[in-house]
């Protein structure tokens, strides 16, 4: 079973750890303040009172490679980096690490995490895309050029066939899944033939700016 240890529990670090404990994961949060330990203990697995940039603590909570590991402590630059270099030490291969800008993302990144993550940045992306592409439920770009995304059918989708629609002649677009949200089944690669339904989401792979272009 995949375990995810939480260390720094602000907002964002708190907020995460109860997700991932609500979707059945097992969710070892650390921070060094009481309050915040005590009350994300019944929405963890295991709330540890304890500085984890001491090695030795990591060492005792038994920390392994295959874990994966959120570190969210802020503005904190010496703390991150401090905490990344003992993970590494500890062969552990997901690190992933909240920053507040680029310089600090660059700097983790360079001494070993995986993952350096923006929230605010990437809040603010997904609010502005959500008001440019009200149909576009979620994105998950996969190249500096590509985009995979789920998109809600304009009504003007509704009850004609992909092949009808020709989004890939019309908006350079490929459907790769439909998926219908009522009976939570999926079409991989659909035929030109299927007709799309008000309880479809669209899978889709495009350009972003041609993505955009979809009302």
């Amino acid at each position: 079973m995949k375990r995810v240890v939480v260390v720094g529990l602000g907002i964002f670090g708190s907020q995460l750890a109860r997700q991932l404990y609500e979707k059945g994961i097992e969710v070892i949060a650390i921070d060094k303040n009481r309050d915040v330990v005590q009350k994300i203990k019944d929405h963890s697995t295991k709330a540890v009172l304890a500085d984890a940039t001491d090695k030795e603590v990591l060492e005792s909570i038994g920390i392994d490679a295959q874990d994966t590991v959120v570190i969210s402590f802020g503005e904190d630059l010496s703390a991150s980096t401090l905490l990344t270099l003992y993970l590494r030490e500890l062969k552990v291969k997901e690190i992933i690490v909240k920053v507040p800008n680029e310089d600090y993302k660059r700097i983790l990144l360079k001494v070993g995490a995986s993952e350096a993550i923006i929230p605010e940045r990437e809040m603010a992306n997904k609010v502005a895309r959500s008001i440019i592409s009200p149909n576009v439920l979620e994105y998950l770009p996969i190249s500096e050029d590509f985009t995979i995304c789920e998109l809600a059918p304009p009504t003007a989708f509704i009850g004609k066939s992909l092949a009808e629609l020709d989004l890939r002649k019309k908006y350079q677009l490929q459907v790769i899944a439909i998926r219908d949200v009522l009976s939570e089944s999926l079409q991989l690669v659909p035929r030109a033939s299927s007709i799309i339904k008000d309880s479809d989401v669209l899978v889709i792979i495009g350009r972003e700016e041609d993505i955009q272009r979809v009302k």
